[in-house]
């Protein structure tokens, strides 16, 4: 029995269903019953029926699906699979905003850790962050833990005052202009595609910045037949499926997001097949990150 049967076999069995992150390896992506960005995949968590989702991706994504699906099984193919930025946020610091700032709304990027989320007001992703922030009473905003995130949204909506973290993406984050440029020179014709996740630097050469979702979208209702992409490079996987006749160039690179990577064909098998790898939350914490993921979820909708 081929590996890939021995998937679809367990998943009758678990009455589990796979959801993919853009970022991970092409023949996961294959295998998963559901694919996209964070919003994507978050919303889709909080509907599926299955009783086990196995999430190829990152621990934040595990623990956002476990505190929307408590009574469901959550599991990872790779507990090691973590995301440096979901951490790069201070709870001092935000205790000091929250004095200095009354009025002040933490906003909370989703590729964050369960504590942070239960110290902040919303969750937002690379989708609907704009909207969220905008439609937020709050004049003051205290973006983590993405600060170049931030400082995108920032530019959307300069009617609030924002306060910036020092966190950050070390896949986009390595993304520089002078590389952009570069490959701009080599390719005249081509269109650069960013992340927000990006610097500002990057994203002012954009023709288009969004999430990953949003590039997807993007490239394909394009006319153009050349694209620059500043983003991890995973979504290629998507972006050639959808279309085959045109070409993407990566802006630099060191484009790859080694946690995502760690995602196997062999260890989605031995996750189902083992049904180890849970995730596990206090009740107590689970709902307190609820809170802000919910909100999200009905100012994103």
């Amino acid at each position: 029995m081929s590996i890939l049967d021995t998937i679809n076999q367990l998943k009758k069995e678990r009455d589990a269903v796979i959801l993919a992150h853009y970022y991970v390896n092409d023949e996961v992506q294959a295998i998963a019953d559901y694919v996209g960005d964070s919003f994507y995949l978050s919303k889709v968590a909080a509907t599926v029926e299955a009783k086990t989702i196995l999430f190829c991706g990152v621990s934040f994504m595990g623990e956002s699906a476990k505190i929307l699906n408590p009574e469901k099984t959550v599991i990872m193919p790779d507990m090691a699979a973590d995301c440096p930025m979901a951490h790069m946020a201070d709870i001092g610091k935000i205790k000091q905003v929250r004095e200095e700032y009354k009025d002040v709304a933490v906003v909370c990027y989703i590729n964050s850790t369960a504590e942070l989320k239960t110290y902040s007001d919303v969750c937002v992703t690379s989708s609907n962050a704009l909207k969220i922030v905008k439609a937020l009473p709050n004049q003051h905003i205290f973006f983590i833990p993405d600060e170049h995130l931030g400082r995108y949204v920032a530019s959307q909506a300069p009617d609030k005052h924002f306060i910036f973290n020092d966190g950050f993406c070390h896949v986009h984050k390595e993304i520089t202009p002078e590389s952009v440029a570069r490959t701009k020179k080599a390719h005249p014709g081509a269109e650069v595609l960013a992340h927000p996740e990006c610097t500002m630097e990057v994203t002012a050469q954009a023709d288009y910045v969004g999430s990953t979702s949003g590039i997807i979208d993007y490239a394909t209702k394009s006319s153009a037949e050349e694209f620059i992409i500043c983003t991890e490079l995973g979504v290629l996987y998507e972006l050639k499926s959808k279309n085959p006749g045109k070409k993407f160039y990566p802006a630099g690179d060191a484009q790859c997001c080694p946690d995502m990577k760690l995602i196997t064909l062999e260890k989605v098998a031995d996750a189902l097949k083992q049904m180890t790898n849970t995730v596990e939350m206090e009740e107590e914490m689970r709902l307190r990150a609820n809170k802000p993921l919910e909100r999200m979820l009905e100012l994103g909708s």
